[in-house]
């Protein structure tokens, strides 16, 4: 029968402004089956029926490739009419989340698979009074924006209040609408934080006691109407957190009215571990909490050879479930974004650490990263993503979590969707070519990044100069050599024949320096770093005694280090080569990154090893490509 055959894209007006709520109401006759609600929004909403919170959060999406939620409001209907309430945020504005669209919502409800009420002209609207609107203020410039919420102006529009609302305008949206290709979040009960400091009646300091991911929440009786101003972090740095970083601003705006006040935002995630609430009058505070919101994964049972590697293995495992919303985020405090390389060694992880290996949800998010269209044939800098940026290399890690979904899965009807899409990245790289070498992108638009460490970060923002290095031609070959397994593994013609053997001679050529009996990073450059040698021994640039010599270096720690997230290949390279020598360097660095962390508290795995200190103050503590030793713990018997 399908969805939305007669229900309507609306919106509050024609011409819609950025940050902008909008609230839509509608009623409609209960007879007494099982009822669903379809809906879709430009941005994300709030559901709510009879006055009740139902759900909230749309997949981040395009247009052209648009999710709509199916939900069974069942258990909140009451016998006769009832009363669908939609609160809508939208965006506007391009970031790193989300592509500016025209503002719209659709909805239906179905019972027992017939139309009780549907979006269209007779619903009825009006922008919200009670959150600020068109503020633009920025939390970050991958998060987007904060709210203020005026608590003095709220009514009870929920439940038929209806001042100041009129009929609804239909909008032009050209969607393709597809069911939500995963589960939706679910919530849990919000940790019992505690008050760390309460230096008086209008300052209080809350610890979550671990890092979290939610939804703001609290309830306090205020002595009188004031603005207060809720900060957000995941340390203490001078008995508050980290609210104001360069352009950063991690806070939200609340004012409350006199007496009670209890609030959630639903749509606003937090990632953090400490929440600082700063007021003009006393309040007298009930609670001040985030509700952890989980995507459902049940973890495989494990068994640990002793109490380190088990302490290290759940820091790791809680990460990668901090790190799951609609789909694979970095870090949740700062930017919630899906990168491909990231996200790969989410899903590597993930499939180790969890039940059924969790295939479905790394399923959907290589199928939406499969979508983006960025317009110079390399995949954008993360999905869905407005902004006019791209990491180069991040393409060719696409190739390889193919691979590895079809290694884990067994599934190759995910490789024939995505085959093209796969190829047209080759192609980009492929026609970057001179005398057989694959030259760095330039414009500022390409970031050429390949690791945080020194001399492998790239020039963010800023026109490099076109040359070819070795990163960028060995991540060719391991993309070709992986796309070479996956054509044969879905039974489909390779269209690279030779590129592959050409390439890897003219890299060796280009980059090996006999005298060091390593690669350098620039030809002739003697640049000779960690994540460079690692790449060439991995994906088979070099074998035999050149390969264990690369990897006497590499256990012996001699060039630039690789951070946390690309010693995955350090560890692969040392592995292949002789597993039973450099088992214990492995494990060795390991525990020696990662009781670090644990020593110092940490909850979660820290974005780099200089923790929150890193990019001036700026780093995370919660990030799931850090996540990489449950994969190595049980590679290694470690963990069983």
């Amino acid at each position: 029968m399908g969805v939305f055959n007669g229900a309507k894209w609306i919106w509050v007006e024609q011409n819609a402004k950025p940050d902008t709520y909008g609230e839509f109401y509608q009623e409609f006759i209960w007879n007494g089956g099982r009822t669903v609600c379809h809906l879709s929004v430009d941005g994300d909403y709030t559901l709510f029926i009879n006055g009740k919170f139902v759900a909230s959060n749309q997949y981040g999406d395009f247009e052209w490739y648009k999710s709509y939620d199916t939900v069974d409001v069942t258990p909140y209907l009451s016998a006769g009419v009832n009363k669908i309430a939609v609160l809508v945020w939208y965006f506007g504005t391009d970031s790193q989340r989300y592509i500016k669209a025209q503002a719209g919502l659709i909805f239906e409800v179905k019972e027992a698979g017939q139309v009780r009420v549907e979006s269209g002209e007779s619903t009825l609207c009006r922008y919200s009074r009670a959150y600020g609107q068109g503020r633009k203020k920025e939390i970050t410039k991958q998060l987007g924006y904060s709210f203020l919420y005026d608590a003095t102006k709220e009514d009870d529009w929920l439940n038929g209040s209806l001042e100041g609302f009129a009929y609804a305008v239909a909008v032009q949206k050209q969607c393709r609408l597809v069911p939500r290709p995963n589960e939706k979040l679910q919530l849990l009960a919000p940790p019992q934080g505690k008050t760390v400091c309460k230096q008086s009646e209008t300052r209080f300091v809350i610890d979550l006691g671990s890092e979290t991911v939610g939804l703001l929440s609290f309830s306090f009786t205020s002595s009188a109407e004031q603005k207060i101003v809720i900060s957000y972090g995941e340390d203490l740095q001078n008995g508050g957190v980290r609210r104001l970083i360069g352009d950063r601003d991690f806070s939200v705006e609340y004012v409350a009215k006199k007496g009670q006040n209890d609030y959630v935002h639903y749509m606003l995630r937090l990632g953090c571990r400490y929440l600082v609430m700063e007021c003009e009058s006393p309040v007298d505070l009930h609670y001040l909490t985030v509700i952890p919101q989980v995507y459902p994964v049940k973890v495989k049972p494990y068994t640990a050879k002793d109490e380190r590697a088990k302490a290290i293995y759940e820091l790791c495992v809680n990460s990668l479930k901090l790190c799951m919303m609609e789909h694979y985020v970095d870090c949740p405090w700062r930017e919630q974004c899906l990168y491909a390389f990231d996200s790969r060694n989410q899903m590597l992880c993930g499939y180790e650490a969890f039940e059924g290996g969790n295939a479905a949800y790394a399923r959907s998010n290589l199928l939406l990263m499969n979508e983006d269209r960025y317009p110079s044939g390399l995949m954008s800098i993360c999905y869905p993503c407005g902004m006019d940026m791209t990491i180069p290399s991040f393409s060719l890690y696409y190739t390889l979590s193919v691979k590895e979904y079809v290694e884990y899965t067994g599934n190759t009807t995910l490789v024939r969707a995505v085959f093209p899409r796969i190829c047209r990245y080759m192609d980009a790289f492929l026609s970057n070519r001179k005398n057989g070498l694959v030259y760095r992108f330039k414009g500022a638009e390409n970031w050429n990044f390949y690791d945080w460490s020194k001399g492998s970060d790239g020039q963010f923002l800023e026109e490099e100069k076109s040359l070819p290095d070795a990163q960028i031609n060995i991540l060719t070959i391991m993309a070709l050599t992986c796309l070479r397994e996956i054509c044969l593994r879905a039974d489909l013609p390779y269209p690279y024949q030779g590129v592959e053997q050409e390439l890897k001679q003219r890299t060796r050529e280009a980059f090996y320096d006999d005298k060091e009996g390593a690669f350098s990073a620039i030809a002739g450059g003697q640049v000779f770093v960690e994540i460079v040698n690692a790449l060439a021994v991995r994906f088979d640039i070099v074998s035999g005694k050149e390969a264990e010599n690369i990897c006497e270096k590499l256990a012996a720690k001699v060039w630039e280090q690789s951070s946390l997230s690309m010693k995955c290949f350090t560890y692969d390279a040392l592995l292949k080569t002789n597993k039973e020598k450099y088992r214990d360097a492995v494990l060795s660095d390991i525990y020696a990154n990662y009781d670090k962390m644990l020593a110092e508290g940490a909850t979660a795995t820290w974005e780099t090893m200089d923790g929150a200190a890193a990019f001036e103050n700026a780093g995370s503590l919660c990030h799931g490509w850090s996540a990489i030793p449950v994969y190595y713990l049980r590679k290694l018997n470690v963990i069983e």
